[in-house]
């Protein structure tokens, strides 16, 4: 479990580190830092896209999806030199995305295998997605359950790891073992 503590670490070194045009004016626009046993997620908020009413839906994501790959392209020696230092720093690897609008681009992120023992029952279901083709593979079908419990649970998940940085705060204050 990561705490609140070295989460804010994190977070701000990274608002220390970036350069000023990337860390966004307000709290809706600040990069979005994400901590977790293996890795960081830095998402960067960029300006939208400036389109005439009445642009199709298809045409602003593509808008969208071009601004995201130029920014991407543009950044790319910055971003991996704050990577390296972040990096060493952390010793966790460094993702980055980038929101334009209501869409995020992942340019690169860790996929950490995670061990699991599933009985017949759990099998079934995710061999159920895997032959529908809502997924390629057991472990596409494991992931996409955990997006979907995420997704419907997230205010559970939010009271759940607060108690758990609490217990981890509680415990850190105890004797030394």
């Amino acid at each position: 479990m990561i705490t609140h503590e070295a989460q804010e670490r994190v977070r701000g070194w990274f608002v220390g580190r970036l350069p000023e045009e990337w860390r966004g004016d307000d709290d809706s626009t600040a990069p979005q830092v994400t901590v977790d046993r293996e890795e960081i997620t830095v998402v960067l908020t960029i300006g939208d896209v400036d389109l005439p009413d009445g642009t199709s839906d298809a045409a602003r994501a593509e808008a969208r999806a071009g601004r995201a790959k130029a920014f991407r392209e543009d950044t790319r020696g910055r971003r991996i030199e704050i990577a390296r230092e972040a990096e060493h720093r952390f010793d966790r690897k460094v993702s980055w995305a980038v929101r334009v609008g209501d869409r995020v681009e992942l340019f690169t992120h860790v996929a950490a295998p995670a061990m699991t023992r599933l009985r017949q029952p759990e099998r079934l279901v995710l061999d159920t997605l895997v032959d529908a083709g809502v997924a390629r593979s057991r472990a596409d079908a494991l992931a996409w359950c955990v997006k979907l419990v995420g997704q419907h649970e997230f205010d559970w998940l939010g009271e759940l790891r607060e108690a758990m940085e609490h217990v981890a705060d509680v415990a850190s204050k105890g004797p030394a073992a």
